[in-house]
């Protein structure tokens, strides 16, 4: 299956070539994560890393050093989106689902409340 669309990189084109100005939450030498240019939620933050990485299942030449540095970045902005708002998902894609070929994490928090999260996913936890 294929789509048509031309393979891109939004992230080195326009993100890291300083082309897009972006709201960075956290940055390390190699790892950014910044509040999405067209969020899809009212919390909607992107983690990538600072240098190409194809996906979470192809690293290129990168290795898994610079992914457990991602990983770091994920783990410690899903911290603060969890804390302020209660929950956070965490979401990469892969093949097809990736528009834009370059490693990116979504980090989101949709806007429920607390009461309506625990609606629609219960109590397991408490």
């Amino acid at each position: 299956m294929t789509t048509g669309a031309a393979v891109s990189d939004f992230y080195c084109n326009q993100v890291l070539s300083g082309r897009v100005e972006v709201e960075r939450v956290v940055e390390t030498a190699r790892v950014l994560a910044y509040h999405h240019t067209r969020p899809s939620y009212p919390v909607h933050i992107v983690v990538i890393p600072k240098e190409h990485v194809p996906s979470l299942t192809n690293l290129g030449s990168t290795g898994s050093a610079l992914l457990a540095e991602v990983l770091a970045v994920v783990q410690e902005v899903a911290a603060m989106v969890e804390k302020e708002h209660g929950a956070c998902s965490v979401n990469t894609n892969l093949g097809l689902y990736q528009e834009s070929k370059h490693m990116h994490w979504h980090l989101f928090h949709r806007g429920e409340s607390e009461s309506e999260i625990l609606a629609a996913y219960g109590h397991h936890d408490r």
